[in-house]
Order: C-alpha cells, then sequence, then structure tokens
C-alpha cells in the first residue's frame, strides 16, 4: 500500500504484519502512521512521498523559493494529526523527537515542534520539547552504518523544567518511522523518568519496502 494523490487522514497501527519492516519495534511497541513514503521513487510517486521529501528540507535551502513547499508540509501534516486524533488531542502529551543536528548547530530544524504546534494553536496542546539531544549526530544518509538505540539514547536526557505536569500519556512523534531507532531510544529514557505512563510512538509516514531500492536514511535523518 502506498499513499496515492492525497495524504492520507486517518492513522494505522503497526501490526504483525508491517512490524518486521521495521527491525527495532517488538510487539510490545504501540504505534500508528498516517502515511507510506517509498524510497527512492521521488515526489511524484505519492503524496506521501511529495510530503515528507518536503517536510524534510534542510535548513540551508531556507533562502530559497523552493522552501515555501517545507512551510506547505507542515501545514498539511499537522492538519492530518488533527483529523486523525480528534477526539484525543487533550489527553496526550506531545514530545518530538530530537532532530539530527542539536539545538546551537545551523543545521538544527524544529520542524517537528512547529508542526506539533501548528496542529490546534488555540488553546495549544501539550506539547514538550522533554527529550533534548547533547549532540549533533552525523546524517546516515549515503552511509551503510545505521545508529543503533543505544547510540542515539547516549545523547538524550530529559529537560527536568518540563517535568510537570506528569503525564499520562506521551505520543513520541517523528516524521518517518524507519528501523524504529529513533522511537526505542525515546521510549526507554521516557519510561525510565515516568514509568507509570504510557507510551505510544505517532508517524507522519512509515518507509515501505521497496524491491527496487534500499532506503538510506535513518529515523531523524535526511
Amino acid at each position: 500500500m502506498t499513499s496515492g494523490g492525497t495524504f492520507p487522514q486517518r492513522l494505522t497501527k503497526i501490526d504483525d504484519l508491517i512490524r518486521p519492516d521495521h527491525s527495532y519495534l517488538t510487539e510490545d511497541d504501540d504505534c500508528y502512521f498516517i502515511g507510506e513514503y517509498t524510497a527512492r521513487r521521488g515526489y511524484a510517486y505519492s503524496a506521501t512521498n511529495s510530503l515528507i521529501l518536503n517536510f524534510k528540507k534542510t535548513m540551508d535551502r531556507r533562502e530559497r523559493p523552493e522552501w515555501r513547499y517545507k512551510e506547505q508540509a507542515i501545514r498539511t501534516a499537522a492538519a492530518a494529526f488533527r483529523r486523525a486524533l480528534a477526539g484525543a488531542l487533550d489527553r496526550l502529551t506531545f514530545v518530538p523527537v530530537p532532530p539530527s543536528k542539536a539545538k546551537g548547530d545551523p543545521l538544527h530544524d524544529d520542524r517537528l515542534t512547529r508542526m506539533l504546534g501548528a496542529i490546534r494553536p488555540a488553546p495549544p496542546l501539550d506539547v514538550r520539547e522533554l527529550i533534548v539531544q547533547t549532540a549533533s549526530m552525523d546524517a546516515v544518509h549515503g552511509s551503510p552504518m545505521r545508529p543503533t538505540p543505544e547510540r542515539i539514547g547516549a545523547l538524550y536526557r530529559i529537560d527536568e523544567a518540563l517535568m510537570e505536569p506528569v503525564p499520562g500519556i506521551i505520543a513520541v512523534v517523528d516524521d518517518i518511522l524507519t528501523t524504529g531507532a529513533h522511537f526505542r531510544a525515546a521510549e526507554s529514557v521516557l519510561s525510565a523518568r515516568f514509568p507509570g505512563a504510557a507510551i505510544v510512538g505517532l508517524f507522519i509516514a512509515r518507509r515501505a519496502p521497496n524491491t527496487a531500492a534500499i532506503e538510506d536514511f535513518d529515523d531523524g535523518d535526511f
């Protein structure tokens, strides 16, 4: 299944059939996605491909005319989550997965935080950047080496100033679910600090298998 000419407006649960596509996920992980991204197929392949490739435009393209497509992708993803989560918005604490570049890095991209804020600007949702990445990671694009949850989690810490109120349900939000390494790293640090909270994963899209190509970027990297 791929997203066709229109970006989907509902969540699909990662089940036993498709979980093997995401090697770090287990049957205990409660994860959902909206669209399906297919690697190496370009913008025109599907509405989801177009959205994801625009959403992940890097910060060094900010002054280019194409930047407006990134802004549009942020709004489109926010609108999709608004519809898909209509009855649950006020029950969730939304925690974006940190991008590969840490705050202070010129290429740091707060696209997920901005997207979450756009779901419902007023009254604002409970969006917290609880996970702080202490150092930038090299992008894995074009590299055969993929970061493990342990390597990713070693760079994560909890922002103590955002601990209260204690969340009941934490939604870990990322743009692409590939191996699931970033989700597992985030889940690990959050569950250690909030042992009583339920944790779910929400993704704009999951990487769909593509026998014609091998994906070469991981969660949080472009």
